[in-house]
């Protein structure tokens, strides 16, 4: 979220100090992300420690804040762990929203930063080591598993089909729009790879494993303290390893090497593991079609958010570029 949400300063000192026993010198709102539905702030308190607290509204799992915590008892210290609350819980109601409170840890993602060997290193360690981890079975059972649903395949032939009737709202309604019309053959031809692929992982089930799903460039952190760590696990699923491998060579980790460079210094650390190219495919396309889908929505559908929809335009054109993901996936294709 690129603008704050409409929570007062009052409220968020308010659930900081009843709730997490902080008592806040200053709270800044941080303009990161894509995701309209969760804001970002950093807490400076009066002891002189520093937090970074989450405010999401749509979506909310409790598994989001129990996982990360869990796989930090576990040793995994690339993972940042929430505090807890005065009475032991994660996460707190306020207005719309649930709050959560983390440790702040400077640094830049890797949208902003590259990838240094060592960070290699510990992604590709850790990554294998959160697909391999026993987990138990209550918490299994809160974990959301992967069904390939055909919902983000839905939702875009539904946005496409009301293409030439729509009412523009504004400028960017109207670039938007435009863009898809001209993709509207490179759309298709998505939404049917991807559903035949569907069908095939279907017909024969792979193995689950626990997966982070998200990780993307943002979702990396560079630690000042020279660290990486793996964030934000609102989209944590039970699913064939390739949902998160998908992303090595995918063209979503904006590390300015090659697809295959990307492969050598991963899977240098991570170890041998035999990849399905069917899964690696199907998730490729599949997270082009949900981000087409989410962007066009916010886009075509609102008008609200200003500077979340001028980024949003920006992402949706640059799936289409050249060396965009849609020709990276397409290239890399191994079906």
């Amino acid at each position: 979220m690129l603008e704050p949400p409409e929570v007062s300063e009052r409220d968020l000192v308010a659930c900081l100090g009843r709730d997490f026993g902080v008592d806040v010198d200053r709270i800044t709102f941080l303009p990161i992300g894509a995701d309209q539905y969760a804001a970002a702030y950093r807490v400076d308190a009066k002891d002189g420690t520093t937090a970074f607290l989450k405010l999401r509204s749509e979506g909310f799992d409790e598994v989001s804040v129990v996982l990360p915590k869990f796989l930090s008892e576990q040793g995994i210290r690339h993972v940042i762990p929430p505090f807890a609350t005065s009475d032991g819980r994660l996460c707190v109601d306020l207005r719309s929203f649930k709050a959560i409170l983390y440790p702040y840890v400077p640094g830049r993602n890797a949208y902003e930063a590259d990838l240094a060997a060592h960070h290699w290193d510990a992604f590709g360690r850790t990554l294998r080591c959160i697909h391999t981890l026993a987990l138990p079975s209550d918490m299994v059972g809160r974990i959301r598993c992967e069904g390939y649903s055909g919902r983000w395949r839905d939702e875009l032939r539904s946005l496409l089909g009301g293409l030439d009737d729509l009412a523009t709202r504004d400028s960017l309604t109207e670039d938007a729009a435009s863009l898809l019309r001209a993709q509207r053959p490179t759309i298709h031809d998505l939404l049917s790879r991807t559903g035949r692929l569907a069908g095939r992982l279907q017909a024969v089930p792979r193995p689950f494993t626990l997966c982070h799903s998200d990780i993307h460039a943002g979702n990396l952190l560079i630690g000042d303290d020279g660290g990486l760590y793996i964030v934000d696990w609102d989209e944590v699923v039970l699913a064939p390893k390739e949902r998160d491998l998908m992303y090595i060579g995918g063209g979503l980790l904006s590390s300015g090497l090659s697809p295959e460079e990307e492969e050598v210094r991963f899977y240098r650390a991570y170890g041998d593991t035999q990849v399905d190219p069917v899964a690696i495919a199907y998730y490729r396309y599949e997270r082009i079609i949900e981000d087409i889908a989410v962007f066009s929505e916010l886009l075509l559908l609102s008008d609200r958010g200003g500077t979340d929809r001028m980024q949003s335009l920006t992402y949706l054109a640059a799936n289409f570029q050249p060396n965009g993901t849609i020709d990276i996936a397409h290239r890399m294709d191994r079906t």
